[in-house]
Formats: C-alpha cells, structure tokens, sequence
C-alpha cells in the first residue's frame, strides 16, 4: 500500500518571522495552530490539498519561548544549533511527513533494513474543534535522517487536522525527494513522489499560489 503525504514541514526561528515569511512568499497568511507541551514547540497552519494529495497540508513550526524546555529532544532537529543559525536568517523546509495506518509494521520494517526512524511517541493538541491526537515515530535524539529526505511516519487517532481547515489559495503541485536509500523507497512506496538517487536537494516541493508557481527546496 502506498503511503500518502501528510504534511509540509517549514522551520523558522520564530512563529512570527514564519509568518513573514509565509506571505512574503506564498502570498497568504497560515491559519491557526497551536502548541506541542511534550517537544516546546507551536505552529500555524496551511492546507494545501488537492485530489492528487489529499488532506495535505503545510507546518511552519518553531520553538515556543513560552514553553518550558522540554524533557526530551525536540523533533524535528529543531535543537540543532547549526540549524538555528540557518532559521535566524529565513525559514525553510526542512521536512515531508506521511501518513500511514501501519505505524508499528512500517517502523519495525525500516529498522530492520537499518533505518532507525525512533521510537511511536503518542501526541496530542487542543483545538477549537475538539482534541486532536496522533502516534509519531521521533528518534531519542530528535535527528532527521538523509538530510530530512527520509519522511516521518504518522499515524492519526480519530479524525485529521486538514478536515477542518478552510482553501488557502496554495496547492501543492509536486514533490520530490532525493538521497532516500533503496531499501526506504521499497519500503515506503510514497504516493505520488518523484525520488532519485541522490542528485538534486534532498526535498524539492513546488506550490502553486496566488502570488504564482512557487518552489521550495531543502538545503
């Protein structure tokens, strides 16, 4: 069974540059997130769906200085100071997240091919509409592997976040990823996703917006 792509994900230093950045560059402000208490981090949020990538949606996500540090790595390698210093000048997308109703069989099958994606870590958030929760697989030290072109797997519990989320004007048109070893292409089958051996950035998406074609890559 393939797997379909969930969410975007865009770090910034801040929520508030990610916001900045978010209309500077797709032409349109993200819509409501909120705050992850287990890993210190919060969001805002933007669909970006289409009938080709359903529910997808896109994260900008920071570190929240209101939070108390939390008792573990963040996810996402947002701890990494190299990657701090790169957000301090401008946000960018640093990850892909799929979806899956496997989660446990998709993990013990990348780490037998020597892929160690971390442990299920059950989440959760409070939202107007109710309680959202979901299972997602994050190393002990919160490291992304293959450059951030090895998705992370999530398994939502009840309904998804992108139900409830209005048109934003942005969809995403195509993705691709690069460096993903053999065995994580088998394993995975990603759902409409170019993946190559290695040669271009390691996540490339391109969006269409308001403002026009936009192309987001990893570095």
């Amino acid at each position: 069974m393939t797997l379909p792509v969930d969410h975007l994900v865009v770090a910034a230093a801040s929520l508030e540059q990610g916001v900045a950045w978010c209309e500077a560059t797709l032409g349109v402000t993200p819509g409501p997130g909120g705050r992850h208490v287990l890993f210190g981090t919060h969001n805002r949020l933007l669909k970006i769906a289409t009938t080709l990538y359903p529910e997808a949606y896109l994260e900008i996500i920071a570190i929240d200085p209101a939070a108390p540090p939390p008792r573990r790595a963040r996810w996402f390698g947002l701890d990494d100071p190299a990657l701090q210093q790169r957000l301090a000048l401008a946000p960018r997308l640093i990850h892909v997240v799929v979806r899956t109703d496997e989660l446990g069989a998709r993990r013990r099958a990348l780490l037998g091919a020597g892929l160690d994606t971390g442990e299920a870590v059950q989440a959760s958030r409070d939202t107007a509409s109710g309680r959202l929760a979901w299972q997602i697989l994050v190393r002990a030290d919160g490291r992304l592997l293959c450059g951030g072109a090895l998705p992370t797997l999530i398994q939502w519990d009840g309904r998804h976040p992108a139900v409830q989320m209005p048109a934003s004007g942005v969809t995403l048109r195509s993705l691709a990823l690069s460096g993903l070893p053999p065995a994580a292409r088998e394993l995975l089958a990603l759902r409409r996703v170019q993946v190559d051996g290695g040669i271009g950035p390691a996540i490339c998406a391109t969006l269409d917006t308001p403002i026009g074609e936009v192309t987001l890559e990893s570095t």
